[in-house]
C-alpha cells in the first residue's frame, strides 16, 4: 500500500515540475520577438526629417559599446581634422621595420602663423583614442589654435601598451624616444607647424618617456608636462620600475640627474608636474623628486640641492597645493599636488579609465604653462624664450 502511495506521489510531483518548466519556457518566444519589433523602427529613421538628424551628435543619447564608439569620440565635439596613420621611423636595435602608429588632430586654422604642436604620450592600457577623449585636449586645440599629436605604443612592444621609459637602450625606451622624435620631425615637415613651439606631455608611463625625451632631446621641445610621472634615472628594469613607482628613489634625485645629464651644457627645460595625493600606483614622492630634478636642470639649485637662483611661491587651493618657481620673472617650474586624486588625469573625462573629473583641468593647466614657452634655435643654456 505504501509503495502505491509513493508511486502516486512521485507521478504528481513529476507533473508539477513539468508544469513549472513549461511555465518558465513560455516567455522565451516573446523575448526572442523583441529584436523583430525593434527592426520595424529602422525604416522610419531613413526618411523625412529623421534622416537629417541620424548622423548628428547625440549628446543626450546612451553611449554605444566602447568598441564601436572609441574612434568617433576621440575627436568628438571638436571641429578640426582627426587622422589615424603610422610613421616609418628609422630601424632600432634588432628591429629592421619600425612603424609607429599615431593620431594627429589639427584644428581649423584661424591665423597665418604656424601652429604650435602638443605631443601627448598615453599611459599603460591606453591608446591614442582613449587619451584624446579622456584629456579633451582637442577641445583646447580648437580654442587656442594648436595641433595635437598622439604617438601610440604597439602591443608588439608591450602587451599593455606601456612605454618602456626605464630602459634607455635602443631596443627599449631609448628606441621608442628616438621614434617619437622622428615622428615629430616628420609632422613638422608635412604640416604648417612651428618648430620653436613643440610641447611634450605624458601620463604615467607616458610621463616616464616624456622625461626621457626631455633629457635626451632638449632642443626639440620647448617645455614638458609630467602627470603622475616617475622620478628619472633610478629604474633600469621593469621590476626596478615597479619598485620606484611605489616608493620613489632611495638615491638623491639631484645625484641621479647629474649622473645622467651634463647639467652645465643642458639648455634648460620648463616643466609642469601634476600628481594625485592619493596615487597608489605612483606615489607622490615621485612628484617631489621630479621637481628637484627639474629645478637642477633649470639652474635653480646646485649639486647639493641648495638654492642658487630664482624664487618659489606656494599656494593652497581647494584642489590642492601649487608651487611655482620663477627665474628672471618667468615661471619655469610648476608643481601641482591634487587633493583627493588617485592615479588619474585630473579634470578629465571620468568615463575613460585613468581619468577623473576631480581637481583642476590638467589639459588647461598644461596649455596655460606651455603657451608662454618657446624654444629658440640658439644653442646654450636657457635657450628658451618667453
Amino acid at each position: 500500500m505504501s509503495k502505491s502511495l509513493t508511486k502516486l506521489w512521485l507521478r504528481g510531483l513529476r507533473r508539477l515540475v513539468a508544469g513549472q518548466v513549461e511555465a518558465i519556457r513560455v516567455p522565451k518566444p516573446r523575448a526572442a520577438a523583441k529584436p523583430t519589433r525593434a527592426k520595424t523602427v529602422k525604416p522610419k529613421l531613413k526618411s523625412g526629417a529623421a534622416a537629417k538628424t541620424a548622423g548628428a551628435p547625440r549628446t543626450g543619447a546612451r553611449p554605444a559599446p566602447r568598441e564601436s564608439r572609441v574612434r568617433p569620440r576621440a575627436s568628438a565635439w571638436a571641429r578640426g581634422k582627426w587622422a589615424r596613420s603610422y610613421h616609418s621611423a628609422p630601424p632600432t636595435a634588432g628591429r629592421f621595420v619600425n612603424h609607429l602608429s599615431y593620431a594627429l588632430y589639427v584644428p581649423p586654422k584661424t591665423s597665418p602663423e604656424s601652429m604650435p604642436l602638443v605631443v601627448m604620450l598615453h599611459g599603460c592600457k591606453q591608446n591614442a583614442d582613449d587619451f584624446a577623449q579622456g584629456t579633451r585636449m582637442n577641445l583646447l586645440a580648437d580654442k587656442y589654435g594648436f595641433a595635437v599629436l598622439y604617438p601610440e605604443q604597439s602591443k608588439h612592444d608591450h602587451p599593455h601598451r606601456c612605454w618602456r621609459w626605464y630602459d634607455d637602450s635602443g631596443s627599449g625606451g631609448g628606441g621608442e624616444a628616438a621614434s617619437v622624435v622622428s615622428l615629430v620631425q616628420a609632422m613638422l615637415d608635412q604640416h604648417d607647424l612651428d618648430p620653436e613651439r613643440v610641447y611634450l606631455a605624458g601620463m604615467s608611463a607616458g610621463a616616464g618617456l616624456a622625461a626621457l625625451l626631455a633629457m635626451r632631446y632638449p632642443h626639440v621641445f620647448a617645455a614638458v608636462g609630467l602627470h603622475s610621472g616617475v622620478v628619472f634615472g633610478e629604474a633600469s628594469s621593469a621590476i626596478g620600475a615597479m619598485d620606484v613607482m611605489r616608493r620613489g628613489s632611495r638615491t638623491d634625485p639631484v645625484t641621479l640627474i647629474d649622473a645622467a645629464v651634463d647639467v652645465r651644457a643642458y639648455p634648460g627645460m620648463p616643466a609642469v608636474i601634476l600628481h594625485g595625493e592619493l596615487d597608489s600606483v605612483v606615489t607622490q614622492a615621485n612628484a617631489e623628486q621630479l621637481t628637484k630634478q627639474f629645478l637642477r636642470l633649470n639652474g635653480f639649485i646646485d649639486a647639493a640641492g641648495n638654492r642658487r637662483a630664482g624664487e618659489a611661491r606656494e599656494e593652497t587651493h581647494a584642489d590642492g597645493i601649487v608651487s611655482d618657481y620663477f627665474k628672471n620673472g618667468r615661471r619655469v617650474v610648476k608643481t601641482s599636488i591634487v587633493r583627493g586624486l588617485g592615479h588619474s588625469w585630473a579634470g578629465g573625462d571620468d568615463t575613460v579609465a585613468f581619468h577623473s573629473s576631480k581637481g583642476p583641468d590638467s589639459s588647461a593647466v598644461l596649455w596655460e604653462f606651455f603657451k608662454h614657452q618657446r624654444r629658440s634655435s640658439e644653442a646654450g643654456r636657457d635657450a628658451y624664450v618667453a
